[in-house]
């Protein structure tokens, strides 16, 4: 039924559509540099408008040389991006909004001006997990608070757009990208072509497949996707139809032990012996085999090596028609999403010897239980590899049944004359529905660590020779069967929403508000539900006819006791802004804004449900809410470009958070408090001649303001929160060839809450070249972290432990790339 979700305003426009029809396409401005149109009313030069955007082109995306989106997405300023753990599952934020979980809450990531995914941090799957970077793209746009609190839903902090080419410029290019030091070998190409003086077409994709940027010993990367989209102008503007299919496997790059000195304020990390932490991880084809319970509680087998599986199949309508003075915009989209997410994490890592003697007691003996030494006794263990290291480890299994989703976007925009002024008045209607079933299994095993894609399972025998392991698992769960789970869920979301802006000589004012009700109904399987449910039995999961020590600890589903989930919310975003161009090169404006985040999966399992009636036990779980205020300047001149604004914000969370308790051993807590952040933004480009440089920064000075469960973290520093955060990207376009270095880098920033152990600053150089022999044929060389510098992402500890030994996770080390390009 949800494929007929097609708001009944679509059909007037269908019928509409072929009734006319001209060489003209739907307007477009003379300076598309200086024209925004994400997250506003109408697309309108950036001079006029009061809000904060920054667009990345197509010609300024490929010479970053970026190997995932996170990467291309740190170069914009005001954006806070985590993407040690690969392509996909990456952390976004903008300004000082908090990333106390994972994903990006605050952010909604598009593609085409419709989301993704509703909610940007669905648990194991992330907006950009189902979005590449490839040769279809023609840019990015990005706005930063100010409207895109009331032009999308569930985007208080901002939009970041991923704009589609539509074949307006007719030809294509092919070129294939070769991996010099690492494992990667993929194929893009594209075409636009004019089918007629009023058809156009476009159609483009990649495949890849290789091993990657760090040492796993098998092809992690294996994929690509195909877009493609069709356009009809009329005499009143157009009509679009596109379809996307992606199918693509990479890996996540979880956690690992690294080695620290020195003290919580300067630390000195290092990678343990044998194991390099800027090319290896702990996946290997020795660990990956995982043996659980399906959603029916059968026996179900796969592997770790598929990682993070995206599929994700949509198509859509994009039109826009001028109807007696209205212009009227319709957006629509219907996506069915599957895929899976496996990966291979560390909860814990100890002396060998320390846990031989926790599994197996005192005279407790290891041994391999995978990879080429299988059977093979460990008679001294703190000898392993060369560091004496095991870890306590999850095998995470997250099968998707559906991440489909539905999204209608409908608006209508007039301009009225009104005392010498233009008056924009626009009203519209969102609505979505937004599919979360998924299947979730956290499996206990132990691990040596060993780098080269070698790690190996481990086995533990009593002194005795009694096993407590079975082929390196621990349990087949994980305290007993926590996060053992099913989620039958869907979040429908109905926003009507309406601005006016009056533009009248150098003045432009204008508000808008939005009106978000959402629709929250579904099921859910799991032990934490509480009252009685127990989930841990014994299974012969081996099938070998005995119930090993392993095999006593299953975690199950309590299929005959589900927990109900429905409820309902609603909430008013808006925000209002006066923008004043004192010259035709200068502008200065100021907003404040208001706008929510609607709660999604991090509230389920947690008290904030009475599971029995599925109703919320606090109205206030049901979202948070972002206040910010803006000022300021923007300055553009035919060389030179150069905008500033001062902002502040306040936030409201509630959410889930990995971290680590007072010992050091990880934990799930559940946080409820309130930030409050203020700083600066700044964005420049400059050209002379050949020369040119963009550049960003964003300072920023964020304090938990306050904390339900931890009063004492009040003042802190959220984590990983730096002081200032910027990239700086400086080249030389001569006629045959482009030479620059992409520069960016973070001042340091707390691994934790607590603010006690730093992670130091760092600035990643990424050099790249363009030759171009001739007219069609480009030869281009990117080298990513040019001097192989060790820069971490994240560390679970907020201290260093007694053991010199924390979990953490680093960018990847120094990769090149040659591609060859042939343009038609």
């Amino acid at each position: 039924m949800k494929y007929l979700y097609v708001s009944a305003a679509i059909a007037p426009l269908l019928m509409i559509a072929p009734a006319v029809a001209q060489a003209a396409d739907a307007v477009k401005p003379a300076n598309r540099e200086a024209v925004f149109s994400t997250g506003v009313a109408k697309g309108r030069d950036r001079l006029d408008s009061a809000t904060s955007t920054s667009a990345l082109r197509e010609s300024e995306i490929k010479v970053l040389g970026a190997r995932s989106l996170g990467e291309v997405l740190r170069n914009i300023p005001g954006i806070r991006a985590e993407y040690g753990i690969g392509e996909g599952n990456a952390n976004y934020s903008i300004r000082g909004l908090p990333l106390s979980g994972t994903g990006s809450k605050y952010v909604q990531l598009q593609e085409d001006g419709l989301p993704v995914l509703e909610f940007g941090d669905l648990s194991q799957f992330t907006s950009d997990m189902f979005m590449r970077s490839d040769l279809n793209l023609s840019a990015i746009e990005t706005i930063r608070g100010g409207s895109a609190s009331t032009f999308a839903s569930n985007s208080p902090g901002g939009v970041i757009n991923l704009i589609s080419k539509t074949g307006d410029a007719e030809g294509g290019a092919v070129e294939a990208t070769y991996g010099l030091n690492y494992g990667e070998k993929r194929v893009d190409g594209d075409y636009g072509y004019k089918i007629s003086d009023t058809v156009r077409m476009h159609i483009g994709g990649f495949y890849r497949e290789g091993e990657g940027p760090r040492d796993v010993g098998f092809t992690a990367y294996k994929g690509g996707q195909i877009k493609a989209n069709i356009t009809k102008t009329l005499e009143n503007g157009y009509v679009r139809v596109y379809g996307k299919y992606l199918d693509d496997r990479t890996p996540a790059y979880q956690f690992v032990p690294i080695r620290v000195t020195g003290t919580n304020a300067d630390p000195t990390f290092a990678g343990p012996t044998n194991f390099n932490l800027k090319t290896d991880s702990l996946m290997s084809p020795h660990n990956g085999n995982i043996l659980t319970l399906d959603g029916d509680n059968n026996i179900l087998r796969d592997d770790v090596r598929g990682g993070q599986h995206a599929v994700s199949k949509s198509i859509g309508l994009d039109s826009q028609l001028d109807i007696g003075g209205w212009t009227i915009t319709e957006k629509f989209r219907v996506a069915d999403i599957s895929g899976s997410n496996m990966s291979f994490r560390p909860i814990a890592v100890a002396p060998a010897a320390a846990l031989a003697f926790v599994y197996g007691g005192p005279g407790g003996a290891l041994s391999f239980a995978t990879g080429p030494q299988t059977g093979q006794a460990i008679p001294n263990p703190t000898a392993l590899n060369g560091n004496g290291l095991l870890t306590s480890s999850l095998l995470l299994y997250t099968k998707v049944n559906s991440l489909d989703n539905v999204t209608n976007d409908i608006r209508a925009s007039r301009v009225w004359k009104v005392g010498g002024g233009n008056l924009t008045t626009t009203v519209g209607f969102y609505k979505s529905s937004q599919d979360y079933g998924t299947d979730l299994s956290f499996l206990n095993v132990l691990s040596d660590v060993r780098g080269d894609g070698d790690a190996s399972l481990i086995d533990v025998r009593t002194a005795a020779g009694v096993p407590t392991t079975q082929n390196g698992y621990i349990a087949y769960g994980i305290g007993g069967a926590l996060y053992h789970r099913t989620y039958d869920m869907n979040y429908g979301v109905d926003a009507p929403y309406a601005s006016i802006n009056y533009h009248v000589g150098k003045i432009a004012v204008g508000g808008s508000l939005r009106y978000d009700m959402g629709d929250v109904k579904g099921t859910l399987y799991g032990a934490e539900l509480g009252g009685g449910r127990l989930g841990v039995t014994s299974v012969d999961m081996n099938g070998d006819g005995r119930i090993s020590l392993a095999e006593t600890k299953v975690a199950t589903l309590p299929l005959g006791q589900p927990g109900r989930v429905d409820y309902n919310y609603d909430y008013l975003s808006y925000s209002a802004g006066v923008n004043y161009r004192i010259a035709e090169q200068l502008a200065v404006f100021g907003r404040y804004s208001r706008g929510g985040r609607a709660s999604a999966d991090k509230i389920l399992f947690t008290p904030a449900v009475n599971y029995n009636t599925g109703k919320l036990v606090d109205s206030e779980s049901a979202y948070d809410t972002v206040k910010q205020a803006e000022l300021g300047l923007k300055y553009r001149i035919a060389d030179l470009t150069f905008n500033v604004t001062a902002f502040s914000a306040r936030t409201g969370e509630r959410n889930v958070q990995v971290n680590s308790n007072a010992a050091g051993d990880i934990q799930v807590e559940n946080i409820v408090r309130g930030y409050k952040a203020k700083g600066v933004e700044l964005e420049a480009a400059v050209r002379r001649g050949p020369f040119s440089v963009t550049a960003g920064a964003t300072y920023t000075d964020a304090k938990i303001s306050k904390d339900v469960l931890h009063p004492e973290f009040i003042g802190n520093k959220p984590r990983h929160q730096a002081d200032l955060i910027y990239s700086v990207t400086p080249q030389v376009e001569l006629k045959y060839a482009t030479v620059g270095v992409n520069v960016i880098g973070t001042t340091s920033s707390y691994a934790q809450d607590t603010n006690q152990l730093k992670l130091p600053s760092y600035t990643l150089v990424n050099a790249f070249v363009q030759v171009r022999p001739t007219e069609q044929v480009q030869l281009m060389l990117n080298v990513n972290n040019l001097f192989n510098e060790l820069a971490l992402s994240d560390v679970e500890q907020a201290a260093i432990p007694a053991s010199g030994v924390v979990l953490g996770r680093a960018y990847n080390g120094r990769t090149a790339s040659a591609t060859l390009r042939y343009t038609f």
